[in-house]
């Protein structure tokens, strides 16, 4: 039995979808073509900047998708494994920069300790 917490994307989802909402999918596709077409940075690195990000807000659709795109944009497989790599540290750097909020929480606990 598949117990996975993620559904497989089917025909009939997205079938759904359109169904459901039609005008904001379209508009969705069109924003979606305009953002990963080539400009002054072209569409492979956009794809491995949407497979970093989609590993940092852990979409499994995204990162599948992403993946493949980045793939059929001509992408290595280490320059994948790389983007992955920078999401890894940029969201570690975010845990420690805000570790700040936590220092200066314990800075100023002694201010408000009874006394």
């Amino acid at each position: 039995m598949d117990t996975s917490l993620y559904p497989p994307s089917t025909v009939e989802i997205a079938r759904k979808r359109r169904e459901l909402a039609p005008k904001p999918l379209e508009a969705f596709k069109a924003f979606s073509a305009s953002v990963f077409a080539d400009g002054a940075l072209p569409g492979k690195t956009k794809q491995l900047i949407a497979v970093a990000v989609a590993h940092v807000t852990q979409c499994p659709y995204c990162i599948r998708g992403h993946t493949q795109a980045a793939l059929k944009a001509g992408a290595t497989e280490q320059e994948i494994m790389e983007a992955i790599w920078v999401a890894a540290e940029m969201r570690a750097g975010g845990a420690y920069a805000h570790s700040a909020l936590a220092i200066d929480v314990m800075a100023h606990a002694h201010d408000a300790a009874p006394g």
